[in-house]
Order: structure tokens, then sequence, then C-alpha cells
């Protein structure tokens, strides 16, 4: 027997089961790296997670024969539907048992709401924003999963054909081997787009060091950049300042100064590349706290990573196609080059967006994964 439960935005403890079923549901996977639940408290806190401003959000979890079997999360952005003239609403935290009746139970509940809603299309999986974990893994289950990526078994996309649900769009995920020496015809070319420009790279280690508040101010302008450079990506929304906070907090949690590439132009942020060391191990060993079961691995990897993770990059509109990005790779090459990298991993990129893709165009690199967001009529 199946049954489904709402969970309330303020039950923190069933909240807490709603989390915890993706740790033991991964438990002993090589490949995930589960959320941490400090983040999927805040994520779906309205208190703290500013978008529930503009955005509704309901929780579900299943049991079946009296254990936790699947969950879902539903959002109702309004802020994106208003944006794009479109009624659809979001899926995202979708876990499951290998049972097709479980997840079409779930998906029941969402059919429901949105047809209450006046919604005509459920799409996912989406969180609140772009900055959150997108896409269902499609295609390289035998691959590790980035910090900022959603790994499920291969299941979840046989229930989803089951369910009737159709491609939206893809993202590609890339590894690229980091040259063993610097490229001196890159530092040339950045030299002299600099010089052309005005550009001014950041010194992100002397600011670390010296004055973490002005560093602070310089990553906000970057999430402003990333607000612009993003704005008409696909599913997409605008960030407000209290999101831009949040996720310049998690950047000075996993902030390594030389993987990150901050370029300035008249004294302001114009581009930035950010990169992190690979998170799973840390992820893993927390099984969603850091504390204490994750600190050492979290410190290890900090000090050191044979995998980078791409964070985010952006340009400016007014400073794109001026060769803005080649300093950022130069900067991050560089930087991943003295600390031994040997991988970066470029993390989720829709499949139309030739820029980003290009630029790894000229270095070793294979397609790793696929991620999809599907569709489904409400009717």
């Amino acid at each position: 027997m199946i049954e489904i439960k709402e969970i309330s935005l303020n039950d923190k403890k069933g909240k807490k089961k709603f989390f915890k079923f993706l740790i033991d549901l991964y438990k002993g996977n090589k490949h995930a790296a589960p959320n941490l639940y400090m983040d999927e408290f805040a994520e779906f806190d309205p208190e703290i997670n500013d978008a529930f401003r503009f955005a509704d959000c309901r929780m579900f979890l299943a049991y079946k024969d009296g254990k936790v079997a699947g969950r879902i999360a539903g959002i109702w952005h309004r802020g994106v539907n208003e944006k794009n003239n479109v009624k659809q609403l979001r899926f995202t935290r979708f876990d499951v048992i290998d049972d097709f009746e479980v997840t079409k139970a779930l998906f029941g509940e969402l059919i429901k709401w949105a047809k209450e809603l006046g919604m005509t299309e459920i799409i996912g999986p989406m969180s609140f924003s772009d900055l959150n974990e997108e896409g269902m893994l499609i295609d390289g289950f035998d691959k590790d999963s980035c910090y900022i990526e959603i790994y499920n078994y291969p299941y979840y996309v046989e229930h989803m054909e089951k369910l009737g649900a159709y491609k939206v769009v893809d993202w590609n995920c890339y590894r690229v081997k980091v040259p063993d020496k610097h490229d001196e015809r890159l530092q040339r070319l950045s030299d002299m787009i600099a010089r052309k420009n005005g550009y001014e790279i950041l010194d992100v280690k002397y600011w670390l060091k010296h004055d973490k508040k002005k560093l602070k101010d310089y990553i906000m302008q970057s999430m402003d950049v990333l607000d612009e450079a993003f704005e008409d990506l696909y599913g997409t929304s605008p960030l407000n300042e209290k999101q831009k906070a949040r996720m310049m907090d998690t950047i000075f949690q996993v902030l390594v100064p030389e993987f990150a590439g901050v370029i300035l132009k008249d004294g302001k942020v114009i581009a930035y590349g950010l990169v992190i060391p690979s998170m799973l191990e840390t992820m893993q060993k927390a099984r969603g706290s850091l504390f204490p079961r994750g600190i050492i691995p979290y410190l290890k990897t900090m000090k050191h990573s044979d995998v980078a993770d791409m964070l985010s990059i952006g340009i400016v509109k007014a400073e794109a196609n001026k060769g803005a990005v080649a300093l950022i790779m130069n900067t991050v090459l560089k930087g991943l080059i003295k600390r031994g990298v040997k991988f970066l991993e470029t993390g989720p990129e829709l499949e139309t967006n030739d820029n980003v893709q290009n630029l790894w165009k000229n270095y070793e690199r294979e397609l790793l994964k696929r991620k999809r967001c599907w569709g489904l009529k409400v009717e």
C-alpha cells in the first residue's frame, strides 16, 4: 500500500525525514554527492530563502508498507512564470525506490496541485533558481557527481518515460584535462586583451587575506554579473540581494583564491569565473552533516584535489566578445596547474549554449554526463 503525506514547511522533523531519504537511498553509492542538511533546511525555509517572496512550495513523502519510499517537492514559481508568460509548476528533490507506482503517486499530488493553480505543465527537476541543482541524469550513471549536480539511478529515466514525460532541454557535462604546463600564448593574449580594454585581474588571494569585507563586495558584484549574463538562459529568474548574499556565503566556504578569475574595469567587476575543488568525498563522508564526519575530508579537499568543478562563469553583456573570458581561463588554469589539479569538470551546460561549450574546444575534453529537464502536460 502506498500512502502520500504532505510535509509542512514548519515541520522540522518531517523535513529531516524528507532530506534524509536521499542520503539513505544513495548510501554506499560511490558516484552520488548527497546535500548537507544545513543547506537543504535553508533552501526550504521561507525565513532564509528569499525566493519564497515570489514562489510557493509543497513537499511530499511517499510511504510503502510503512516505510519511506520516495519524495518530491513542487515549486510554483510565479516570478519565472510571469517573466516567461508560462503556466508551469516545477518539481524538485524527486527521489524514489525502483517502484513506478510510487513515482506515479508522487507526481499525482503535483498534478492535482497544478490543476488547482491552473497550470498547464510540470517541468523539472528545477529548484528555486539557476543557482541550484537542476536536470535529471540521463547518461553517465557511472561517473562521479559534482557539488552542483543531481545524481540519480538509471531507473528514474524509465519512470519518467512511463509517466509520458518529454524532453524540454538537456545539459551537457564535460571533463577537461588540465594542461601540464601553462600556455604562454594564452598569457600573451590575455595581456593584450587587458591592455586594449582596460581590464584588471583582481588579486583574490590578497583581498582574502587583507580585506574580506572588500572581497565580499567584489563577490556580490560577481553575482550581479551572473544575474545579467544568465537572464536569457532556460529557467532562470532574477536574484534579489538576499539570494545573492546566500550564494556569496556558499562561495566563501569553498573558495580557493587561485581558482577564482575576477575581471575588473574601472574598478567594477565585469566578468568572473569560479572553480572549486571537487567536494564529492567530503559530501559522502559527511552524510548530511559536515561536523564532525565531514570536516577532515573537507580540510583535505581544500588543501588538494585531483579534480575541480566549474561553479559558474559570467560576463556582462557590454563586455561580451571582447576577450575577457581569455583572462578568466588564463588565471584559473594557472591556479589549477599550480595546485596540481588534473581534471576540471564543467558542471551542467545547456546543450544550446555554444558560448560556454566553446570555451574548452582547444583542450582535451570528453562528454561525461547528460542531464534533462522533463515536461509533463497537465490535462
